[in-house]
């Protein structure tokens, strides 16, 4: 099986929000409480479904539509946010479109997907599965990269907000819980009994 880290742009979505999908289509509890303290599961498919359409409109000309609410339809705002990435990395036109942002720069919209979509679509997948029982190995090699490339950062991702406190793990730790306590899971979590 090829790497996330080995595929395009558009192959690493895919394959990313398929795993995603699947996860969704396994909850069964949309409110069981997740390793994000103040969050449900609806609330992971809420997050994804939000901040994204909100980031591409602050620095590019594209617009999402309207998707359900995840409160409502979990299912259906998933389904319909990922469609709509998809058609994106899928049309030629949109390696033709600079997203620029204050905070991140200028880069084409299709690497701005890659760079912040679709790692945060991995990163919530173990968020979902974990809330929910499924399984919730992630992409080891995708998941190592990730980990250097934000710990060279750490700073500045602290700083930004976006990720809880540092938890603590042994040194002896894999690759994906390290990654997890980086971005401030605590990777022992499991749902309340």
């Amino acid at each position: 099986m090829t790497s996330l880290s080995e595929m395009s742009v558009a192959d690493r979505y895919r394959s990313a929000a398929d795993t995603f999908t699947d996860r969704v289509h396994g909850t069964r509890d949309w409110d069981a409480p997740t390793p994000v303290v103040e969050w449900r599961a609806r609330d992971v498919v809420a997050h994804l479904t939000t901040w994204l359409p909100a980031l591409v409109s602050s620095g590019s000309p594209v617009t999402f539509e309207p998707v359900p609410s995840a409160d409502e339809d979990p299912v259906g705002a998933w389904e319909q946010t990922d469609a709509h990435v998809r058609g994106l990395l899928e049309d030629p036109a949109t390696e033709t479109i600079t997203f620029a942002h204050d905070h991140i720069g200028e880069l084409p919209l299709p690497a701005m997907l890659d760079q912040f979509f679709t790692s945060d679509v991995v990163f919530h997948t173990w968020d979902l599965a974990r809330a929910t029982g499924q399984d919730d190995r992630l992409d080891e090699d995708f998941i190592a990269g990730a980990l250097d490339g934000m710990t060279a950062q750490a700073e500045m991702i602290r700083a930004s907000g976006q990720f809880g406190d540092e938890q603590p793990v042994p040194p002896d730790a894999s690759v994906q819980d390290r990654l997890l306590a980086f971005i401030g899971r605590d990777p022992r979590w499991t749902p309340p009994a």
